[in-house]
């Protein structure tokens, strides 16, 4: 990942302030109403680490990413998706009318057995977003245990969990799905917002030919040109 930031002044920027800013110009402006994610991911990223990102207390804590011969890679399921005019602002509002009926401020404190007292599909999305949390704390400590067997099921679950809770995926993105297990990935899931896009997959060593795999690996976030 290659960004430059543009700013005035020597001072070096905040950049979950910035991130912030962005969020609010796709949300407001674009009309996707988007996370930090891709934010915080391009104004903080650091080369060969993973981000475990908070997004409560925005708290951004750099993870190892050390693969060895393993290989990250995308694959273009061929669809192409875009959060404002796609079912992405729908879930989200899934997702707030759940936190109402719950009588919460955010899915963080809600429990399986609380999800399970919604109506369908508000009881799915909640699900979803319970177990999704549970996946990236134990993808930390796969990766730092250095588990690739278990990086790749945590993978395969996240993406069972977008697809049969989320509702957030499509016959093209099960075939790049497919066609990624049948070269031999640990596991493979669904991209971004969902309703198209990219697979991400985990390749052992040995894997197959993947057609059309572009390997992926973390970079640092936007370098500072003030200018001068």
């Amino acid at each position: 990942m290659l960004a430059m930031l543009a700013v005035s002044g020597e001072t070096e920027p905040d950049r979950i302030e910035l991130a912030r800013l962005c969020s609010r110009i796709e949300n407001e402006w674009v009309g996707a109403r988007t996370g930090l994610l891709d934010q915080i991911a391009s104004l903080c990223g650091r080369n060969d680490c993973a981000l475990r990102i908070d997004f409560r207390s925005l708290d951004v804590r750099l993870v190892a990413l050390e693969l060895d011969d393993y290989r990250l890679v995308t694959v273009d399921s061929g669809e192409k998706h875009t959060h404002a005019r796609s079912g992405y602002n729908e879930r989200r509002a899934e997702c707030a009318r759940a936190c109402a009926e719950l009588g919460i401020a955010s899915l963080r404190e809600a429990t399986l057995a609380m999800a399970a007292s919604l109506p369908v599909p508000l009881s799915w999305r909640a699900r979803h977003v319970i177990t999704e949390n549970e996946r990236v704390d134990a993808a930390v400590a796969a990766l730092e245990r250095g588990d690739m067997d278990k990086l790749g099921r945590l993978l395969d679950a996240s993406h069972a969990s977008l697809r049969d809770c989320y509702e957030v995926s499509t016959p093209a993105v099960e075939a790049a799905v497919r066609r990624c297990k049948r070269a031999g990935a640990l596991g493979a899931r669904i991209m971004g917002g969902g309703f198209g896009g990219h697979v991400i997959a985990l390749l052992p060593p040995d894997a197959g030919r993947l057609d059309g795999a572009v390997e992926v690996r973390p970079g640092n976030g936007a370098r500072v040109d003030s200018g001068s």
